[in-house]
């Protein structure tokens, strides 16, 4: 007798444990069913505001397999438009509800993966509800907005200067809007330090975004039900369009409700496995909490790079082999149309509150040789532990052929080196792509001089 999969999210992380499951077990030992509340499975969700913007052509671009590909080339049963209800640990049962028609009806698992993804935060502003006030977390959502950019809008206020809200500042830069930014923090991009953020601020103001800084939002004005003016603390913005960008939570409530443990910033608890407390129960994504390497304490941070790489240690478990997850160090990198941002482990505030001695360096300096075309400004910063010289973290704003250089600094963490190994490192030269010291190099050995002065 087969033993039956039941899947919880049918994107990255969830996807990826059933693909990986499928591999190792046939469909006669294994059957495999996906249920997905929304209309799209395995799709790259952060591609969404290169869509709006009109970088990618289609939303079929941005689609990996479709349920039609995963039912006929792995067997495994995706169901789009299937909602999730409830999970009764005891009966081993699910309760899903398919949308389109209303219908409410039980399925029953042996094993089951939650990959509920992240949830966008909507606070309880005064005309929160109105018509045009958008969140851009599914590829349902970014179709919604892309309804309303056809209807040719003139003004947008995007609210929260997170990745999300740049992202869609740029794309709607892109799409001809004018875009107004809000931010009650003094800077954006609060994941890097005021110094680095003020840096992408002057990005922003450069390609014409009216940013707004230490300005909460204070509510929504519309008319006929339609947003019509955000109202901030130093006045009226006008409105068409509204994206809310203000961060995410794990989607952990139907978990929660089940009886399975949440950690203390709102994710599942699971081991290095993937597995839950409950025996045969998984989670795997944006949904969980997780590890991080360099400040030793739990996180949730939603990024589709450590959900599909959950999501297959998942499947390869439940496939009968053995995988884990090591744990992050908080890479991410954007762009904000001729800014690039990046950072990985931990900033200022980060390292104090893991209670972290440290020092800090920043350098600018140039992608290229400076005599070579194309040559571009770009400021490295690192973060050094007091004493042992160990890397714990490290940012870098500039423009083209900057950002991408945040990997060597992440591999550094992820090997726990220090400041002075990383400025011996045998790192790529040529004229078109580094100056002959490359940043990442000078930035390192300031670093390490300033050990020695210590």
């Amino acid at each position: 007798m087969s033993e039956r999969l039941v899947i919880i999210g049918g994107d990255a992380a969830g996807m990826s444990a059933a693909s990986q499951a499928r591999r190792r077990r046939p469909a006669g030992e294994l059957e495999i069913v996906a249920f997905e509340r929304g209309r799209f499975t395995s799709y790259a969700a952060c591609g969404i505001p290169y869509l709006l913007g009109g970088l990618v052509d289609d939303a079929s671009d941005l689609v990996a397999r479709s349920p039609e590909v995963f039912r006929d080339r792995f067997q495994i049963d995706a169901r789009t438009g299937h909602e999730v209800l409830a999970i009764d640990l005891e009966r081993r049962r699910v309760r899903v509800r398919e949308r389109s028609a209303g219908r409410d009806f039980e399925e029953p698992f042996d094993q089951l993966v939650i990959a509920t993804g992240a949830e966008p935060l909507r606070p309880p502003i005064p005309g929160i509800e109105l018509e045009g006030i958008m969140g851009v977390q599914t590829l349902d959502d970014g179709l919604a907005v892309e309804r309303v950019l056809v209807g040719n809008p003139k003004s947008a206020v995007v609210v929260g200067g997170g990745y999300i809200g740049l992202e869609m500042a740029e794309a709607l830069v892109l799409r001809g809007l004018s875009v107004t930014l809000v931010e009650q923090a003094p800077q954006p991009m609060r994941t890097l330090d005021p110094d680095m953020g003020a840096l992408v601020a002057e990005g922003l103001r450069d390609v014409g975004i009216d940013l707004r800084l230490e300005e909460p939002v204070e509510g929504f004005e519309g008319r006929g039900g339609r947003v019509e003016a955000v109202t901030t603390s130093n006045g009226t913005l006008p409105a068409d369009l509204v994206i809310l960008g203000l961060g995410t939570r794990p989607r952990s409530a139907l978990a929660e409700e089940a009886g399975l443990p949440i950690g203390e910033t709102g994710g599942i608890l699971t081991d290095r496995r993937m597995r839950t407390p409950v025996e045969g129960v998984w989670a795997a994504g944006d949904c969980i909490e997780t590890f991080h390497r360099v400040s030793q304490r739990p996180v949730a941070i939603a990024l589709g790079t450590h959900a599909n790489k959950q999501g297959r240690v998942a499947g390869i478990n439940l496939g009968g082999e053995y995988a884990t997850f090591p744990g992050v160090v908080g890479t991410a990198i954007s762009k904000i149309c001729d800014v690039e941002v990046a950072r990985t482990g931990l900033n200022e505030r980060e390292a104090a509150e893991a209670g972290f001695d440290f020092d800090t360096v920043r350098v600018d300096s140039s992608t290229r040789a400076h005599y070579y075309p194309g040559a571009e400004k770009m400021t490295t910063k690192l973060l050094a532990e007091r004493g042992s010289g160990r890397l714990l973290g490290g940012q870098i704003v500039g423009l083209a052929g900057s950002a991408k250089r945040i990997d060597v600094l992440a591999a550094c963490l992820w090997n726990q080196m220090t400041v002075d190994e990383m400025q011996g490192m045998d790192l790529s030269y040529a004229p078109p792509f580094s100056p002959v010291w490359d940043p990442v190099l000078i930035t390192a050995r300031k670093a390490a001089e300033k050990q020695e002065e210590g």
